[in-house]
């Protein structure tokens, strides 16, 4: 098949044995090419400019710019850009935040191999390709409330074992401030105590531990 009739893919992930593994099975396929990988969210820019990529695979957790400010400052220039969203836990906030970017699919990594080529056909299409349970967890989502980004500070510091004194001191907050916060956070994630919050927000992606 011509170059000018395949689906021209961009590649973008830090992971180089990811990024082969996708790239052999993009390849594989008589339709479809990756016509340029990147390794961050900043070369992903500015590669897209340069290509134009029919479809762009993104990671959400990257480093320099990471892959949700890469969507978005990619649809800022180009807002009819095809992304899927490529993540490592079912879940993740960061995805949810992709696609409420305007991200049109959802790759889970340990299904590459079974849901990728499909996938990028259908956003090639103008398809959303987002699993069932993936659709309805997004729901349920946008739908409750988000943790702001103060709760996020206070949640990272709960979860490298902090008190709320020292918590207090790390942010230059007052002690109570710190205990509204916690409770806060615990009512929108439906923890009992703190260690279930951070295993909690950990499960969902809003943090790493």
């Amino acid at each position: 098949m011509d170059l000018s009739h395949k689906i021209r893919v961009l590649v973008v992930d830090d992971h180089p044995l990811m990024v082969a593994g996708i790239k052999g099975e993009i390849d594989a396929q008589p339709d479809m090419t990756v016509l340029a990988q990147a390794a961050d969210g900043e070369e992903a820019l500015s590669l897209y400019r340069t290509y134009r990529p029919d479809v762009t695979i993104m990671d959400v957790r990257m480093p320099k710019l990471n892959g949700i400010d890469a969507i978005v400052a990619i649809r800022e220039e180009f807002p009819k850009a095809r992304i899927i969203v490529l993540t490592t836990a079912i879940g993740d906030v960061q995805a949810f935040r992709a696609l409420k970017e305007g991200a049109m699919g959802y790759l889970l990594k340990n299904l590459v191999r079974k849901e990728l080529t499909e996938t990028i056909r259908a956003v090639h299409a103008g398809f959303k390709r987002i699993p069932p349970d993936i659709a309805q967890q997004l729901a349920e989502h946008l739908a409750g409330e988000s943790l702001t980004a103060r709760e996020l500070d206070v949640l990272r510091k709960v979860a490298q074992g902090k008190g709320n004194k020292i918590i207090a001191s790390d942010l230059e907050i007052a002690e109570h401030t710190v205990k509204n916060h916690i409770k806060s956070i615990l009512g929108k994630l439906g923890a009992d105590d703190r260690t279930g919050a951070v295993i909690t927000a950990a499960r969902r992606g809003y943090i790493e531990i």
